[in-house]
């Protein structure tokens, strides 16, 4: 018997009994589609987490201030101001693994143009923190250090900002208020999205961080900054340069051998690498747990199958009494076992995909769907399909044809 004889024959019979082929294939329609939609919210978690890490920059040091001691009390890193921007100046000049060092001194303030105004975050920095941060300006261009040197009031704006304060207006040239001091508004920053801790980073104005020092938030003490960013040249050299930066900042502060420093140094790139790979761990297991349904829509075809094999005896006997090989029974019922699974599969994909959208669409989380995914879940559907098929049909090949003629 050739195979497309087979193969209408498995059809013939999963047609006879619609309403059982379709409870059939119900358990592998919700497996493959909860695989689908499962693995779709998991990589699109990855990808979100591995955008926000591209937004915040590669290859970062992120330096704090020290921690202060009141009344026998330790408080955090940050609480005592201990960087100057020279510091930022001597990491980028004689740390060899440093590309860029930028100070930060950031503060909240209301800016104000014409009758509107926005409450936002204002930094003072360095123009190497655009190039640390692979940060281009949309329009316009970004202050020189010719203004950090002069103490110039300009300012470049995030997206956020621009369209609270300005709407569709240019704002190219135009003046704002921060502080009741004007600035010039000589670019506007490209967009940046959220940061991995949920802030807007286009939310921002930047100022020469000698403007922030002078003019709009003041110092402690000359030079004084709340922050240090530096980016390595390569991540091979980032803990080599963290281990000069150390011994920079201790020679500089004039900190003596067994005494604590007075600054702290984060490596920003290993913390978000972790939330990466707990993103992907996390896509891993959701993938994992919709599979187990796959494994129990396969139990399920089994179960009918062998129900089949039952009813089916003496059609068996007859096949093979009017000359039907056993070889021919296996195909005709690992066909349709694999017909169910297949069909299944179809029917999970486009559940899946569709369930994909509505999970995204209501709970506003972001998606990926892979066609890795699609293809991984429908060739598991129809490797169910053979797996679990084999034992009935493998059964039912094996059935006596005297005794199948006999079977009531």
């Amino acid at each position: 018997m050739n195979t497309l004889s087979t193969v209408k024959i498995a059809t013939n019979a999963l047609s006879i009994n619609k309403m059982r082929s379709g409870l059939t294939m119900l358990g592998i329609i919700i497996g493959v589609a909860a695989v689908i939609a499962m693995i779709s919210v998991g990589s699109g978690a990855r990808e979100q987490v591995s955008k926000q890490i591209s937004s915040i920059g590669s290859n970062l040091l992120i330096i704090l201030p020290g921690a202060a001691t009141s009344g026998g009390l330790r408080m955090g890193f940050g609480s005592t101001p201990t960087l100057t921007s020279d510091d930022a100046k001597a990491i980028a000049a004689e740390v060899s693994g440093a590309a860029y060092a930028a100070p930060l001194l950031p503060g909240t303030a209301q800016v104000v143009y014409g009758n509107q105004n926005w409450s936002t975050i204002i930094t003072g920095t360095s123009p190497g923190f655009f190039d640390l941060r692979d940060w281009p300006v949309e329009f316009g261009a970004i202050f020189t250090q010719r203004d950090v040197d002069g103490a110039t009031k300009v300012a470049l704006v995030g997206r956020t900002v621009k369209e609270n304060l300005f709407g569709d207006e240019d704002p190219m040239g135009k003046i704002i208020r921060i502080k009741k001091i004007p600035f010039k508004v000589i670019g506007v920053l490209s967009g940046k999205g959220q940061s991995p801790m949920g802030q807007d980073q286009d939310d921002s104005v930047y100022i020469p961080v000698t403007t922030a020092q002078k003019k709009l938030f003041g110092t402690t003490f000359p030079g004084m900054v709340r922050i240090i960013t530096v980016k390595a040249v390569s991540p091979s050299v980032l803990k080599e340069a963290e281990k000069n930066i150390v011994a920079l900042l201790r020679q500089r502060h004039h900190i003596s051998t067994g005494r604590e420093d007075d600054f702290s140094i984060r490596n920003l790139t290993e913390i978000l690498a972790t939330a990466e790979q707990a993103a992907r761990i996390m896509s891993i297991l959701l993938g994992s747990i919709a599979s187990v349904s796959l494994i129990v829509g396969g139990i399920g075809i089994m179960n009918i199958m062998l129900v089949s094999v039952t009813e089916r005896t003496r059609e068996i006997g007859i096949r093979m009494a009017v000359g039907a090989r056993g070889g021919d029974i296996l195909m005709q019922f690992l066909i349709e076992a694999v017909v169910l699974a297949i069909i299944g599969g179809c029917i999970g994909i486009v559940l899946g995909i569709v369930g994909s959208w509505l999970i995204s669409h209501f709970a506003g989380w972001e998606i990926s769907i892979s066609a890795v995914a699609i293809f991984l879940s429908f060739g598991f559907s129809a490797l169910v399909g053979v797996f679990f098929g084999f034992y009935p049909a493998r059964k039912a090949s094996l059935l006596a044809p005297v005794e199948c003629l006999r079977y009531e």
